[in-house]
């Protein structure tokens, strides 16, 4: 039987509060972590992201006491990234209730450290988030940003990739940096570019606009669909998209029923967008 398309909500987390804008930039508030953290884990979320995006920008940790505040109001495996640089934060992520931990600048920085990783934890354990975006002096057309898509990292995307892969991740989350907080669909030429060159399992992030959007990343290849603002402001729910995506032919977790998710949904975005309980 085939592996379930998973569906996941993230958080992005700029100064203890979750965020959105587009490519990064013009950054608006979206709610409480833990608010959203335990509305996502009711609506039935197969799992949850959690980025600190200033963290490596402004070199820094991530918050570990946010991430352990929304390790306990959920029960569904939750990555955590940003600013992760050593074996030692690796470990200090999974103690305070991570399942997964992401990795990106400081992997760039010096790849040895996913082997690292993997070696003290297990690939399982390890996700490249790959922050992309296009790049007409690279190879393959696509390059690597670091810092939140503010630099360039002059690496060509698939072969960071591909790199990365050979040292031992388990997982990538691929950012289109172009397609970020644009909701005008994800970047299916990209999905389709990594896809071809990697079996490891793939999270197709960035540009989410609508329902129709996760079935094409699925038909694109993915094996995971991650999106932030339009779940935020209950403008699709987990459970549509899970909907979508069975009556697609895709094998899904059994979701919370529709009528269940909008009672949780809609009737609470507005809310946690302006106000939330202080994290």
């Amino acid at each position: 039987m085939s592996v379930a398309i998973r569906v996941i909500p993230c958080l992005d987390i700029d100064a203890g509060r979750v965020v959105k804008g587009v490519h990064f930039q013009q950054l608006r508030d979206a709610g409480d972590p833990v608010a959203l953290a335990r509305r996502y884990g009711d609506e039935g979320a197969d799992e949850l992201t959690f980025l600190d995006i200033s963290a490596s920008h402004q070199g820094r940790a991530t918050t570990r006491e946010m991430v352990q505040r929304c390790a306990e109001t959920i029960f569904i495996p939750l990555t955590v990234g940003g600013g992760v640089a050593s074996v030692a934060d690796v470990d200090a992520l999974l103690r305070h209730g991570a399942d997964k931990v992401s990795i990106n600048t400081a992997a760039i920085r010096r790849p040895e450290v996913i082997n690292e990783i993997v070696a003290r934890f297990g690939n399982q354990v390890l996700v490249l988030s790959v922050d992309a975006r296009r790049e007409v002096n690279q190879p393959s057309g696509f390059g690597v940003t670091t810092h939140g898509g503010r630099q360039s990292a002059g690496l060509d995307a698939l072969a960071w990739v591909k790199q990365a892969v050979d040292r031992g991740v388990g997982e990538i989350l691929l950012n289109s940096m172009d397609a970020d907080g644009t909701t005008a669909g994800f970047d299916l030429e990209m999905i389709r570019a990594v896809r071809a060159i990697t079996q490891v399992p793939l999270i197709a992030s960035g540009g989410a606009g609508q329902v129709s959007d996760f079935v094409d990343a699925a038909d694109a290849g993915a094996d995971a669909v991650l999106a932030a603002s339009v779940f935020h402001y209950g403008q699709i729910t987990v459970a549509e998209v899970q909907q979508a995506l069975g009556q697609a032919g895709y094998p899904v977790r059994r979701p919370v029923s529709l009528a269940a998710a909008a009672a949780v949904a809609p009737s609470e975005a507005t809310e946690l967008a302006s106000a939330g309980e202080p994290c």
